[in-house]
């Protein structure tokens, strides 16, 4: 078994971009599983960039660096992996592909300029992949199709072709199919070359395709060319092709990457990558990285996302020029114990250079505990990061991709531009994290260090919000779902050397009272000295649902002195913020002061405040008192083969579905109002029940009265906790 402290093949110097018409930033998207880590390792080995490819299972990969990537086996973070072929740098951006990591996966997109969707032939499209083409397709980024595992007993890839075709729609058709022996394929067959490249022997060979495939050749072929004509800017092509005119292949071709590049048309390929109890051939690697060399887009040829100044004003126009203003945006942030913060830095325009000062603009994220920051910082060495591998780079220039050091208030999402002239580019889309996680520390050594390492998670993290509960008094950990959670927390101790444990969530609930109630609130003490003196009597009702508190002052002859009556108010306010059953807040109540009696040298605002909330207390325990849970809008977004799983589930938990809505794309909005005590863990169930399709968003709605069932129950746990 290999080291799993090192890779097998040792990366060589960094590559440098020649201009910026040769990059290339590609992200990688995909399923969990689908082979995007493995297939960076071949396409490194077929560049040369390393020796030999590592293995997922031995813990070797490049991008797969992280503890607890190695331990589980799959990608949670994003990871750049650069690399040269024929006169081009690519920047391979691998990311996660399970749903909990999507943060990481947006982020991999905004610092590409294409996508590549790997699908396996065994498992096929997931809902993810889906939601993310349509995502793509939202912003016009050109994409194109790598099939995997087609090499493997159970993966078909004319099938997943078809899959393809019907749910990313038109433009999306195979250059290759596989063919080989009944042991597996060992080649492919191009189908607008009509060229046979056999991998049997390691290397690639040119051959005449065997006379079985002809009629399948001629089949598919005419389909991919008639695809690439309709996406031609030469309109008399098609009425040539339809006349019986042999089309040149170089033309088809050139058609073909314009059409790639200006996100219209979305190439399908095959690979194989040897691994486990499949040892045969490497198929692939050359096409692939053909296709991403000259059929994906330059940063020239894809646009910049808005650029706007600092201090306000209309958007200002930015071009990918070497030469003109720095505009740079931090897509990723890692903090390490030893080195500091690191950030990942696409460079949009301008140069970004070694030990310059540069301006750091953030967003504001405050709601997620994201510190507002707009500061001068000095850049420290530029590193062109292969993995967890940093080598030293000179400059990073316009399209280009780099890691900086020494960024201390940089986060991801911030923008790095010139001091003189301070720029924030508009900030990506990020999904809201759902999945509440309470926290404690396990020690006071622990409970020490809690706080700054809960910070730069923060920072490096903007799908984590954080979030210290006045109410429950607890630490909680908004996630994107369980994993995102059990990563959140083993790097605390890995990383951090920070312990916690879990502990049950507990909702903010209400109090109210259940019917109208008199109070008497006594507070005399007189033992010598000056004593303390103070009663009054109130009335306390219920109010309507949302209405507060409403205090009365109904004293006539002055039993109690004006200057006391504010006194008594204030007592009984501190009182409902302690609660009167469970140490719930007390809410919606009218209380009216209408006696009391007051002593004209012992009385005092104090006394007062203390006869005001034994007053209210007195109250409380002569009626029932209802306790108030939080009821949310919950607003669900579906495919419409789950609308009525996700309904009955909805209704199931204590939810009133308020209707539905048509959404485009075969999908439905369902509006419903769910008590939070039900929808805690709703982020992992949806997640479930619609195989990773569903998505939702919850507001804050109101409070109602707790049933009498479960009211008990809750109280009792409030106790105890």
């Amino acid at each position: 078994m290999a080291d799993k402290g090192g890779h097998p093949g040792a990366p060589g110097r960094a590559p440098e971009a020649g201009g910026c018409d040769k990059v290339r930033n590609v992200a990688l998207v995909g399923h969990s599983g689908a082979g995007k880590t493995t297939l960076v390792e071949a396409l490194l080995a077929a560049t040369g960039t390393l020796q030999r490819a590592g293995r997922v299972e031995d813990g070797t990969t490049v991008t797969d660096y992280d503890e607890v990537e190695v331990r589980q086996q799959r990608s949670v973070n994003l990871a750049l992996a650069p690399f040269t072929h024929g006169g081009v740098k690519i920047n391979l951006i691998d990311t996660p592909g399970y749903a909990d990591f999507v943060g990481d996966l947006r982020a991999g997109l905004r610092g590409a300029d294409a996508a590549l969707f790997v699908i396996s032939a065994v498992d096929g499209i997931d809902g993810l992949s889906r939601m993310l083409w349509e995502e793509c397709a939202a912003v016009g980024m050109p994409r194109a199709v790598v099939i995997t595992k087609i090499d493997q007993q159970r993966g078909d890839f004319d099938d997943v072709v078809l899959s393809c075709q019907d749910v990313f729609g038109e433009g999306v058709a195979p250059l290759y199919f596989p063919v080989g022996s009944g042991d597996g394929p060992t080649g492919l067959i191009g189908l607008l070359t009509q060229r046979c490249l056999d991998y049997a022997t390691g290397t690639r060979t040119e051959c005449d395709p065997d006379p079985e495939y002809l009629d399948q050749i001629a089949e598919q072929r005419a389909s991919l060319i008639e695809g690439i004509i309709q996406e031609s800017e030469d309109e008399s092509l098609m009425d040539r092709y339809l006349s019986g005119e042999d089309i040149d292949v170089k033309a088809l071709i050139e058609d073909l990457e314009t059409a790639v590049a200006r996100g219209s048309f979305y190439p399908v390929l095959a690979t194989s990558v040897p691994h486990g109890d499949h040892p045969g051939p490497v198929i692939g690697m050359q096409e692939l990285l053909e296709v991403i060399s000259q059929a994906f887009p330059s940063p020239l040829e894809h646009g910049i996302p808005s650029v706007a100044p600092v201090r306000g004003g209309p958007p200002t126009e930015v071009a990918c020029d070497p030469d003109g203003p720095l505009v740079a945006e931090v897509i990723k942030t890692t903090s390490d114990p030893y080195v500091g913060r690191i950030s990942l830095v696409r460079v949009f325009s301008g140069t970004l250079r070694p030990d310059t000062t540069v301006h750091v603009s953030g967003h504001g994220m405050a709601d997620r505990g994201h510190e507002d920051h707009d500061v001068d910082e000095r850049v420290g060495a530029l590193t062109s990061p292969l993995g967890k591998t940093q080598r030293t780079a000179a400059a990073c220039i316009a399209g280009d991709i780099c890691a900086v050091a020494k960024l201390s208030r940089a986060e991801t999402g911030d923008t790095l531009s010139d001091p003189g002239s301070p720029m924030v580019m508009a900030p990506w889309s990020m999904p809201d994290p759902l999945l509440p996680v309470a926290i404690r520390a396990k020690s006071k050594a622990d409970e020490d260090k809690l706080s700054q390492a809960l910070g730069r998670l923060v920072a490096e993290d903007p799908t984590l919000r954080l979030e210290n509960n006045s109410e429950t008094r607890q630490l909680v950990l908004w996630c994107m779902g369980e994993a995102h959670a059990d990563v959140l927390i083993d790097r605390l101790r890995s990383r951090y050397g920070v312990e916690v444990e879990r502990t049950d969530l507990r909702v903010p609930l209400r109090e109210t009272f259940g019917g109208t109630a008199k109070g008497l609130g006594r507070h005399v003490k007189q033992s010598g000295g000056h004593g303390q003196y103070g009663i009054c009597h109130i009335d306390v009702e219920p109010l309507p649902s949302g209405e507060g508190f409403e205090f009365v002052d109904k004293i006539v002859g002055g039993v109690v002195p004006r200057q006391f009556i504010p006194s008594v108010e204030k007592g009984v306010r501190q009182q409902m913020a302690r609660g009167v059953s469970a140490g719930y807040p007390l809410v919606d109540i009218k209380v009216t002061l209408h006696d009391g009696k007051a002593h004209s040298v012992d009385s005092s605002d104090m006394a007062f405040q203390a006869a005001g909330a034994l007053a209210l207390k007195d109250a409380a325990s002569q009626v029932p008192i209802l306790l108030l849970e939080p009821v949310d809008e919950v607003d669900v977004l579906i495919a419409d083969d789950y609308v009525g799983a996700i309904m009955s589930d909805l209704s199931s938990r204590r939810g009133r579905v308020l209707g539905s809505q048509a959404v485009p794309g075969g999908r439905t909005m369902i509006k419903a109002e769910v008590p939070q005590l039900e929808i805690i863990r709703y982020a992992i169930d949806l997640r479930s029940m619609s195989q990773g399709t569903g998505t939702f968003s919850r507001t804050f709605l109101r409070y109602e009265p707790l049933p009498s069932h479960l009211a008990d129950k809750v109280a009792a746990e409030s106790r105890d906790g």
